[in-house]
């Protein structure tokens, strides 16, 4: 397990030494400044603040010690961003929010405390918010999003396919599930004929790693990661540029471990199974190739277009185990698929696919709720004749245009029509640092997912 080397948010009680975080909506603050000392009152206004122009001041006290931070709460305002910069811009030390806050506003502080330093020699130690007892799923879903963050920040010399396959474990035995992994050769035997391909040049051996944790009377639930530990793009080889991140292409895998973390921590009353295909897709003299055939796990036969397009195939073998013998009530999958979804929706939203439409309301409800943006893109049909292939069912690689819904077909074609199905196609990455949400890997979806497995499945 990777140690979080941030100081996360701290469940203890309140002391004398702890300052005031006064989160203030916009059109109260002149009322609540006519109650202030007139040292207060000049302080803000020597210092200019405006709370149409400042998101946060310092106020000091009489002898020129910090007192209180007031923070302004705008009309309209992003919970989990109204107090995430401020870890790093309040003096090191100890706070406490003046007022009881939603539960994303409290979540929000500790993503932005957070800071991947396993490679760093020092680095500042951020603020602390005090939380209550009552605040323990901040804790769980900070400490689940810091794993996935971690987890993809971690260049792929420490983070390969055994690694992560690891990690798994690690999470299984820590929840008393269920771990079990098939690697290398044995894949071939076990009839997992994609995973081994994609992952066989690589010098560490391929694996499908497995946890299973519930009580097999409520109702299954399926989470299926793509775990390419690093994708050169195999022998139709990417560019430097295209290659530079993609340590970030196990990206889904990591979320289904955050959000799998999640569910055991929360207990919630479903039978899980999580599969992961690790593999890293490399470059030697036994790659797959263009124009190579392979029959999968399915039966379906699929000739290589571009072995650039590997993650569909490895998410191919784990969709059809997930469903041959005990069908699930909902399978979900994560996976850094397409750089189509990206142009579609950007880098900032998580594209979707499903096969059941009374899932999208609800879905797009809850992504709204929970300020976990993901947004619907279409299963259509029509554009499966892209995947057509002159010499196999299937080729894995269709035109130059809508990418992400050809291989979210690609994976509709491995999964029962009676099986309710949610692809979540995620950038897992930040390109820059804003508020909350640092450069470098990031959790998508599993705010909103987790809500809706809570809310739906459970009551089942």
């Amino acid at each position: 397990m990777i140690k979080c080397y941030v100081e996360k948010a701290e469940q203890t009680e309140q002391t004398d030494q702890s300052r005031e975080i006064l989160i203030l909506d916009e059109e109260n603050y002149d009322a609540w400044l006519l109650k202030q000392n007139e040292f207060v009152r000049q302080y803000l206004k020597s210092t200019a603040f405006s709370p149409k122009n400042t998101h946060f001041s310092l106020i000091l006290n009489s002898t020129g010690h910090l007192d209180k931070v007031l923070v302004i709460r705008k009309k309209k305002h992003i919970q989990i961003e109204l107090i995430a910069d401020l870890p790093y811009h309040l003096p090191e030390g100890i706070y406490h929010l003046a007022d009881e806050v939603d539960f994303l506003v409290k979540l929000g502080w500790g993503l932005g405390a957070y800071r991947f330093t396993r490679y760093k020699h020092s680095e500042r130690t951020s603020a602390k918010l005090l939380l209550k007892p009552s605040d323990k799923d901040v804790v769980i879903f900070a400490e689940a999003i810091y794993k996935v963050r971690d987890l993809i920040n971690t260049p792929t010399e420490d983070m390969d396919p055994a690694q992560l396959s690891k990690e798994l474990s690690q999470l299984a035995e820590s929840h008393h599930a269920t771990f079990h992994e098939i690697v290398g050769d044995d894949l071939v035997t076990q009839n997992f004929p994609a995973i081994h391909a994609v992952g066989r040049a690589s010098s560490v051996a391929p694996r499908l790693a497995e946890l299973v944790w519930g009580n097999p009377k409520h109702p299954k639930v399926v989470l299926v990661g793509k775990g390419v530990c690093f994708d050169s793009g195999g022998l139709d080889i990417k560019s430097a540029s295209g290659m530079r991140h993609m340590k970030k292409d196990m990206g889904g895998a990591a979320n289904v471990i955050g959000l799998a973390q999640i569910i055991m921590e929360k207990q919630l009353p479903i039978y899980l199974q999580v599969l992961i295909p690790c593999v890293e897709n490399a470059v030697s003299g036994n790659a797959f190739r263009p124009g190579d055939v392979i029959t999968m796990r399915s039966g379906k036969t699929v000739e290589i277009d571009n072995t650039d397009a590997e993650g569909r195939l490895v998410l191919a073998d784990a969709l059809t185990y997930a469903v041959e013998k005990n069908p699930p009530a909902v399978l979900i999958d994560f996976a850094t698929l397409t750089g189509a979804a990206r142009v579609a929706v950007g880098t900032e939203i998580g594209a979707y696919f499903t096969n059941q439409n009374d899932l999208v309301p609800v879905l797009n409800k809850l992504s709204e709720t929970m300020e976990d943006p993901l947004w619907q893109l279409p299963l259509y049909s029509s554009y499966l004749k892209q995947l057509k292939s002159h010499v196999a069912d299937l080729k894995n690689s269709g035109d130059s245009y809508a990418g992400a819904i050809t291989a979210a077909l690609f994976l509709k074609e491995f999964v029962p029509c009676d099986i309710p199905w949610l692809h979540i196609d995620i950038m897992a990455w930040n390109v820059s640092s804003r508020i909350g949400h640092p450069e470098g890997g990031e959790a998508m979806g599993l705010r909103a997912v987790f809500e809706y497995l809570r809310s739906k499945l459970c009551q089942m």
